[in-house]
């Protein structure tokens, strides 16, 4: 006679035998992965794939591919077929990474089928076979240019004409640095807004045509600081009506020493012509005025400041001051 205590271990443990039952039969039910995905026709904006059909009785596919160096994917479901073309998201000498699944009828996915990476045409006619992705980018070192980078030749089937080099940020963004015609670039090391800094490289040939990237490489180096301006600039339009302006200039010593005698140059951003002053002296040439200290506001102590004024005329444009330097050095503009 089973107790109450024997009687529930043996419930669990036909419970437990149940659960591995559907499982095997949910495992042994799950088609197999397609192979051989490849392509079989491609233009710039479309491109057509096929695969060996999977074993275990599919009832559709799932065809999922990821554009290069972002964070935005897609997919389709299809039906019991073998090939498909695909248009959504595809643009000229665009990078994806295509897979496919195969469904049965009762929902089961296999796993992924191999993966294909593929890269559009520039164009619909001519040299449509880009060149081949350059090979083991390097690191060697980084300095206070930059990155120093190297890789592998390219080589292509028409003329190969160069290499285009990018800084992506490991998720949303990437951005192009500049092109070379050798095999090595010295890459800025910027900010990005996941903090990561990779690079990567493409080749282009004459037709236009892009590689598949290289592999990707990064670094820790953080960008350099920008030296520390002795000087800080803020234009201020106070006053405006046709034709005519009112200025306030607000210039501060953010140096440790203190100014002793001042010459400000402006660049304005617009046809301003300077009709008058106050509180400095001044000449203009073409866009640049120049503003010299008065015999009493020639010392300004550092964390000081002094106020100016300009008063002109404008014919298009009366656009803020876009650069100023003092005595010869660049200020920040406020």
């Amino acid at each position: 006679m089973l107790t109450y205590r024997s009687r529930a271990f043996l419930a669990v443990l036909l419970s437990i035998g149940a659960l591995f039952l559907v499982a095997d039969r949910a495992a042994a039910a799950a088609p197999s992965a397609p192979t051989n995905l490849r392509v079989t026709s491609i233009s710039p904006t479309s491109v057509t794939l096929a695969w060996t059909a999977a074993a275990g009785d599919p009832a559709g596919y799932s065809l999922t591919y990821w554009p290069a160096f972002g964070d935005v994917g897609y997919s389709q479901r299809l039906g019991n077929v073998t090939t498909a073309t695909v248009t959504s998201g595809i643009v000229p000498n665009g990078q994806y990474q295509f897979n496919v699944q195969a469904i049965d009828a009762e929902g089961h996915s296999s796993t992924a089928s191999n993966p294909l990476v593929v890269v559009t045409p520039a164009n619909t006619a001519g040299d449509t076979t880009a060149p081949t992705a350059p090979g083991n980018l390097t690191l060697t070192g980084v300095g206070p240019a930059g990155a120093q980078l190297t890789w592998t030749a390219s080589t292509d089937d028409g003329e190969l004409t160069g290499y285009y080099v990018y800084l992506f940020d490991g998720w949303f963004v990437s951005r192009s640095l500049g092109t070379t015609t050798g095999t090595s670039f010295t890459a800025p090391i910027l900010s990005t807004q996941t903090g990561m800094v990779r690079y990567y490289v493409r080749a282009h040939d004459a037709a236009g045509n892009l590689s598949i990237a290289s592999n990707q490489v990064s670094t820790t180096a953080t960008p350099p600081t920008p030296p520390a301006t002795p000087c800080k600039v803020a234009y201020k339009t106070t006053s405006e009506w046709p034709g005519g302006f009112v200025a306030e200039v607000k210039l501060t010593n953010t140096a440790t020493a203190a100014v002793n005698g001042w010459s400000l140059l402006l660049s304005l951003g617009g046809d301003q012509r300077v009709t008058s002053s106050w509180a400095a002296k001044w000449v203009q040439s073409g866009s640049t005025v120049t503003l010299t200290n008065e015999t009493w506001n020639a010392t300004i102590q550092p964390g000081a400041d002094i106020t100016l004024g300009l008063v002109g005329t404008y014919a298009k444009s009366n656009a803020p001051a876009t650069t100023a330097a003092l005595n010869g050095t660049a200020c920040t503009l406020a």
